[in-house]
């Protein structure tokens, strides 16, 4: 090769390739850097989430345990103080007490196996609109997010709080 008659561009050639490989190689050599310390930052979050999940778990364990201690009391039904409150004879059990459940609403609740107050009570929102939405489109009117607390009332034997709380809201609605 005659390097006297190369011109100054063919020069600028390599040297400018030399450059760009130089640099594509510095970017090689960062990211392989960069996976370590990834690869770190990921086992460590991996340990976080474990012990999370072991303190989650220990949590809902208590919480079960408490839950267990704490739930509902049998409480004897009272049919007297009951007609005192509402004026009519009122069944044991009878989920269209609570206001906006009606009978095709109560049968829908018999389906999931909700067929007394207590399990009403205990009841979240969230399943009672389940039950709802298992009905098909003509249930989505209803708002059962009173459901529960009024079941609990039931349960409790609380009629005259339950008849007040039913006159003072618009259709059961909270």
């Amino acid at each position: 090769m005659d390097f006297e008659n190369m011109n100054i561009w063919c020069w600028l050639i390599i040297v400018l390739v030399g450059a760009i490989c130089a640099y594509l190689g510095y970017l090689i050599g960062k990211s392989g850097s960069k996976n370590t310390s990834v690869a770190a930052d990921l086992k460590a979050l991996e340990d976080k989430n474990a012990r999370l999940e072991a303190d989650l778990d220990a949590c809902n364990q208590k919480l079960e345990s408490a839950m267990g201690a704490a739930s509902l009391a049998p409480i004897p039904f009272d049919a007297a103080a009951a007609k005192a409150a509402f004026g009519k004879r009122i069944k044991q059990d009878d989920l269209k007490v609570v206001e906006g459940i009606g009978p095709k609403i109560e049968s829908l609740f018999h389906n999931f196996d909700i067929k007394t107050w207590k399990a009403l009570a205990e009841t979240s929102v969230a399943k009672c609109q389940e039950v709802l939405d298992s009905g098909g489109e003509r249930y989505k009117v209803h708002d059962p997010a009173s459901w529960p607390m009024q079941a609990r009332m039931c349960y409790e034997g609380k009629w005259k709080e339950l008849f007040r709380w039913q006159e003072e809201h618009d259709h059961g609605k909270l």
